[in-house]
C-alpha cells in the first residue's frame, strides 16, 4: 500500500465511514457468542405477551422478542455472522471465478476466449435473483450452499472487467519482453498480470459485497437460502412478515441492519476505486 494511496484514501470521509462500520460488523460477527446477550433460539417463557404477541423493545430484551419469544437482539447478533460469513465466502469465490475466466478469456484469446466470454454473456442473460432461486431450489440449502449459489451468479461481471483490463494488458511491452525471456503463461499471468489486475479486484470485492448481502438476505427472506434455526437477517423479516403492523421492530431492526451494511461496503468501495484510480475524482 503506496503512501499515495493511504493519503487519499484517509482524505475519504465517507470511505472512512463505510470502513468504520464494515469493522464493527466483522468485529460483531466474529465475538457473537460473547457478545449476544442470550441463546438465539432460546424461546423464553416471559418472552411474549399474554396474548402471545411479541414483547417490544425494553426490559430484559432491548430490541423486544420475535414471534416464538426469542430474544431480537441476540438474533441480529448471530445473524450478522451468516451474512458476512456467506457474503465474504460467496464474493471471494465469485471475485476468483471471474478473474480466472477474464483473465483467461484476454490473455489467450483466439476461440478459447471466445467460448468463455460468450458463456459469461448466456450467465448475464439470467436474472441473477431469479437464478439464484432455482439453484438454491435445486440444491438443499444451508449457509455454504448459500455461498456456492451466490458466488455462481456474481463472476460475470468481475469477469468481463477483468477481460477487457487482461486484453490491454496483453499487448504492453512488459509483457512481450517477459515472454522473450522465456517465461510460460502462468508465470506471466500471475506475476506480471495480477499485480496489475489486482486493485481492480480490490475494487471489486469491496463492491460485491454489499450486492451479496442483499442476495443472501433477499435468498433467507423468499426461504431458500439460511435455513432456520440459524439466524439471519433476510430470515428474520420473513418470520415476522405476518407482524409487521403489530410488531414493526421485527422488521425495522433486521432491515435497517441490512441497509447500514450494504451502504458501508459501497462506500468503503468507491472510496477504494477513487483512491486508486485518481482519476475518477
Amino acid at each position: 500500500m503506496s503512501p499515495r494511496f493511504r493519503q487519499r484514501f484517509l482524505r475519504n470521509r465517507a470511505g472512512l465511514f463505510g470502513l468504520g462500520i464494515v469493522a464493527w460488523v466483522l468485529l460483531v460477527a466474529l465475538l457473537a457468542p460473547w457478545l449476544a446477550p442470550k441463546d438465539p433460539n432460546q424461546q423464553f417463557f416471559d418472552g411474549l405477551t399474554l396474548e402471545g404477541k411479541p414483547l417490544p423493545p425494553g426490559g430484559p430484551f432491548p430490541l423486544g422478542t420475535d414471534t416464538l419469544g426469542r430474544d431480537l437482539l441476540s438474533r441480529l447478533i448471530w445473524g450478522a455472522r451468516a451474512s458476512m460469513v456467506v457474503g465474504i465466502a460467496a464474493n471471494g469465490a465469485a471475485v476468483a471465478i471471474g478473474a480466472l475466466i477474464g483473465a483467461s478469456a484476454g490473455y489467450f484469446r483466439g476461440w478459447w476466449g471466445a467460448l468463455l466470454m460468450r458463456f459469461t454473456d448466456v450467465m448475464m442473460a439470467f436474472p441473477a435473483l431469479l437464478l439464484a432461486i432455482a439453484l438454491a431450489a435445486i440444491l438443499r440449502p444451508s449457509l455454504w450452499i448459500v455461498a456456492l449459489v451466490i458466488a455462481l451468479v456474481n463472476w460475470v461481471q468481475v469477469a468481463r472487467v477483468v477481460y477487457a483490463q487482461t486484453l490491454a494488458l496483453a499487448q504492453k511491452d512488459f509483457v512481450e519482453a517477459a515472454r522473450a525471456l522465456g517465461a510460460g503463461d502462468g508465470r506471466v499471468l500471475l506475476r506480471h498480470l495480477l499485480p496489475h489486475l489486482f486493485p481492480t479486484l480490490l475494487v471489486y470485492g469491496s463492491l460485491g459485497l454489499s450486492t451479496t448481502v442483499l442476495l443472501e438476505a433477499a435468498l433467507s427472506f423468499l426461504g431458500v437460502g439460511v435455513q432456520p434455526p440459524t439466524p439471519s437477517w433476510g430470515g428474520i423479516i420473513n418470520e415476522s412478515q405476518s407482524y409487521f403492523t403489530d410488531a414493526p421492530w421485527l422488521v425495522a431492526f433486521p432491515g435497517l441492519a441490512i441497509l447500514v451494511t450494504s451502504l458501508a461496503f459501497n462506500l468503503l468501495g468507491d472510496a477504494l476505486r477513487e483512491a486508486l484510480d485518481p482519476t475518477l475524482r
